[in-house]
């Protein structure tokens, strides 16, 4: 006699149903090993360098020969590409692409988590006390949001990041690296913030509602206990998936920032900086664009296939 086979999913919870979607979805799981193949390299990055022989700040161009010709460039073809530099040489200073590459990636990733992390935290406080508290201050939160998201806040920082400057730097002296990268993180921040605290508002007024949070309020329960222990668990998801889509954008911003010249300076690597020089060299050296630029295209896209593959994972339900 044949027993009929339990379902799959019989008696899991609701994140190991999640985990196992995720799984089941090749295209999420290849975005994710991606994703986390960047975060290692940016991690090890001293490592890397240690063990590839070459620093992203020596010039290796100026300091030996054969490396660049009279006007600067690669002698070598395809950028100088040889078994000794992976990547080639930068046109004009001649310091390593390949280590340039992943100290930018170890900076742009560095900067653009912070801001996420801090983004999210603001987005959390506000959007949850705003719906839940309602009244005045939800009115009060709403309009600050709505100011913030009609900013245009690329032309905030660029203007902002001047000022911020003259008044924390002496004309004699040169802008700390950590002063500009600061400046950065608060900036992203201020302006990434409103889209989830919006999303998370329109969340809470809908649960707040509901039979389970009415009767935490009949047994005596504080507003801190309804709010962790009644509505956050229900808002990870959309918190979850906001921020793995919020991460991407924050990196194509500070590289768009680094490039207009308001991000992070020399000698420190940053993908942006590499854009800039790339789009300076391009017509005698187009090597050194690509590198940054596929670097770039891959982990945007892998981290926008990952953020769908998580939503989905989340919530089966979706239509595309």
């Amino acid at each position: 006699m044949l027993t009929a086979r339990a379902p799959e999913t019989a008696g899991r919870s609701p994140g190991q149903l999640m985990w196992l979607r995720f799984r089941r979805d090749r295209t999420g799981v290849a975005s994710a090993v991606v994703v986390i193949i960047f975060f290692l390299v940016a991690i090890s990055a001293p490592i890397i360098s240690w063990l590839y022989g070459k620093d992203p700040y020596i010039l290796y161009g100026q300091d030996g020969p054969g490396l660049l010709n009279d006007y600067g460039y690669p002698v070598l073809p395809n950028g100088g590409v040889s078994a000794d530099f992976w990547f080639g040489v930068e046109p004009g200073l001649g310091r390593d692409v390949f280590t340039q590459l992943v100290y930018g990636i170890r900076t742009s990733l560095l900067i653009a988590v912070t801001a996420t992390a801090l983004t999210t935290v603001i987005g959390i406080v506000l959007g949850i006390v705003a719906g839940y508290a309602g009244g005045r201050t939800d009115y009060a939160i709403g309009r600050v949001i709505d100011v913030v998201l009609s900013f245009p806040s690329v032309l905030f920082i660029i203007a902002f990041m001047p000022v911020v400057e003259n008044l924390m730097v002496r004309p004699d002296e040169e802008t700390p690296v950590w002063l500009r990268a600061v400046t950065l993180v608060i900036a992203l921040t201020v302006f990434g913030w409103a889209g989830l605290a919006r999303l998370l508002r329109g969340q809470v007024l809908s649960l707040r509602e509901r039979e389970f949070v009415d009767a935490a309020r009949v047994t005596g329960a504080s507003s801190a206990r309804i709010v962790f222990r009644e509505l956050l668990p229900n808002l990870w998801t959309p918190i979850l998936i906001q921020s793995t889509l919020l991460l991407p954008a924050l990196v194509t911003s500070e590289a768009a920032l680094s490039f207009l010249g308001i991000g992070m300076i020399e000698p420190i690597p940053d993908w942006g900086r590499m854009f800039l020089r790339g789009t300076e060299v391009y017509q005698d050296d187009i090597t050194y664009l690509i590198f940054p630029g596929a670097a770039l295209l891959i982990f945007v896209i892998a981290f926008n296939l990952l953020g769908d593959s998580v939503r989905d994972a989340f919530d089966p339900k979706i239509k595309h």
